[in-house]
């Protein structure tokens, strides 16, 4: 193990794109708990290379498109034991693990590979804002207009039809809104993944729908995958 900028320690990330890649700060201590029921540690992630991002369930807007593009690295990495993709829901009053599981399933999420993580709101607001330096915003419900159901597997979602530029204006790396349905709230969060290495430390933010953001996600994903 080597010693790292800051005083962290950790493991060393010898030369290549690896070597290059920035440091945005550490991830801390969380406790969440997963669609499973079962308790996940931000330790029990630690050795791992992860990929996380912020969605909720009755997300019509970018949260299909995040969770469409997990589904697709987790079928790319496949044989990398080393990789885990983190979901985690910024409305877990409503993402109960049960709720999770069954949008979990809808994607084919590996249920050790893929994780789904609900908590306290404060305690994932607070995580989303802090800690991954991500917006994450839960102004008041708005008056909802219909949309597809997104999902078979889920309750139906109605989505609020406005609010783009109110999503404009919220602070942090990226802008989305994501829609509730059913007078529930909009809730305005990043729709960006972000990339961790083995030592919980944040090593780069991609962009939903940016093909040449998404192609660097992954050569930044196999280039700490390869380091020990």
């Amino acid at each position: 193990r080597a010693v790292l900028r800051g005083g962290l320690t950790g493991w060393g990330l010898a030369g290549g794109v690896a070597d290059r890649l920035p440091v945005y700060g550490a991830v801390p201590d969380f406790a969440l708990t997963e669609r499973s029921g079962r308790p996940v540690m931000a330790e029990a992630l630690r050795g791992k290379v992860w990929i996380a991002t912020f969605i909720f369930t009755r997300c019509s807007d970018t949260c299909p498109l995040q969770s469409a593009e997990m589904a697709r690295l987790q079928g790319e990495f496949a044989a990398e034991e080393d990789l885990r993709l983190v979901s985690v829901t910024v409305d877990p009053e409503w993402d109960t693990p049960a709720v999770l599981a069954r949008y979990a399933t809808h994607f084919g999420a590996h249920p050790d590979r893929w994780l789904f993580l609900t908590g306290e709101r404060a305690t994932i607001h607070a995580l989303a804002r802090e800690a991954f330096r991500l917006g994450v915003v839960a102004p008041g419900p708005l008056p909802p207009s219909p949309v597809d159901e997104a999902f078979p597997s889920l309750p139906p979602s109605d989505g609020g039809g406005r609010g783009r530029a109110t999503a404009a204006a919220l602070p942090g790396p990226e802008r989305a809104l994501a829609k509730a349905g059913s007078g529930g709230p909009v809730i305005l969060h990043s729709s960006r993944f972000v990339l961790v290495d083995r030592a919980s430390r944040i090593r780069g933010y991609y962009e939903t729908g940016d093909p040449e953001s998404l192609r660097r996600l992954r050569e930044h994903v196999r280039a700490l995958l390869r380091e020990a």
